[in-house]
């Protein structure tokens, strides 16, 4: 499975031979898997101690920021006034803003406001108003490790039904997040968030995904937050990976904006909520990093 020798040091950080450490329980715990034809992860995706601890420095920034965007988000402001202050932050606290110029996106977060589902660029000439829901998405590099987070931020009194929605969407992230467990398969994050989704006639976004993080930006497993029935990779201790429901008060479908090639939409103008955390798997269940 992680394509290590019997006498090299185990993956988990312990210092131990893999032999008198992880080979047994791997074995016990993955054939089985293997055997049934599920996708077990590579050796790189399982992360050591010193890896993890850079992960969760770097996810002190996300969660400073998203902290500060609490009061900061108002009706009146722009949301390239929140790109400012994510920069701000960011690189006085000594970090890096990753999205900025990743595959050429523009900006330093992405701002989804009302019917965009996520990755929307902020402008300037965009500005909040009463009544509108907004998501703020912040990935953070600190001495290259990633943490990855978003948040939903609501402007003066919203409607009945956006409220609804963007309480739901978070239901649903941390139920994916409370059933994850070692030597599970990562579909199971997919059915429970379904599970909730379904009592409201909600749609759950397919074209978009969670996924691995904190050596790079996007790595695997792919967490899907639909309900599927298909054999997904299995869960290993020492994986970090994203929970982030992106959840429609319509359609699940969605829509790439022609022009800038980044802004996904709901494709029936239906609002949309997402909620993200960055979370360890550990021995015992999980631990969300991005708390």
């Amino acid at each position: 499975m992680f394509k290590i020798g019997r006498n090299e040091r185990c993956w988990c950080g312990s210092g131990k031979k893999y032999k008198v450490c992880h080979e047994w329980s791997d074995e016990e715990k993955l054939s089985k898997f293997a055997t049934e034809g599920y996708p077990l992860p590579e050796r790189e995706l399982i992360l050591n101690k010193e890896q993890i601890e850079g992960i969760k420095e770097s996810s002190k920034i996300t969660v400073k920021i998203l902290d500060e965007l609490q009061s900061f988000i108002k009706e009146g402001i722009s949301t390239q006034a929140i790109d400012d202050l994510v920069y701000n932050i960011t690189t006085d606290m000594g970090g890096i803003c990753a999205p900025y110029d990743y595959e050429g996106f523009p900006k330093h977060c992405c701002t989804s406001v009302n019917d965009v589902v996520c990755h929307g660029i902020p402008d300037e000439y965009e500005i909040l108003t009463e009544g509108d829901i907004i998501n703020v998405d912040i990935t953070t590099i600190l001495n290259g490790y990633y943490s990855d987070a978003s948040r939903m931020y609501t402007i003066g009194n919203i409607s009945d039904n956006a409220k609804q929605l963007v309480e739901v969407t978070k239901q649903c992230m941390y139920a994916g997040i409370e059933c994850i467990k070692p030597y599970m398969p990562v579909g199971e994050i997919g059915n429970v968030i379904n599970d909730i989704t379904d009592k409201y006639n909600y749609g759950v976004v397919r074209a978009l995904c969670g996924h691995g993080v904190g050596i790079d930006f996007h790595i695997d497993p792919i967490v899907n937050h639909y309900r599927t029935d298909k054999k997904t990779m299995i869960l290993v201790p020492g994986m970090v990976l994203t929970v982030e429901p992106m959840i429609n008060e319509g359609t699940w479908d969605v829509v790439i904006d022609e022009d800038d090639g980044w802004t996904v939409s709901s494709a029936d103008g239906s609002l949309s909520a997402q909620w993200e955390h960055t979370v360890l798997v550990t021995e015992e269940g999980c631990e969300i990093i991005t708390k």
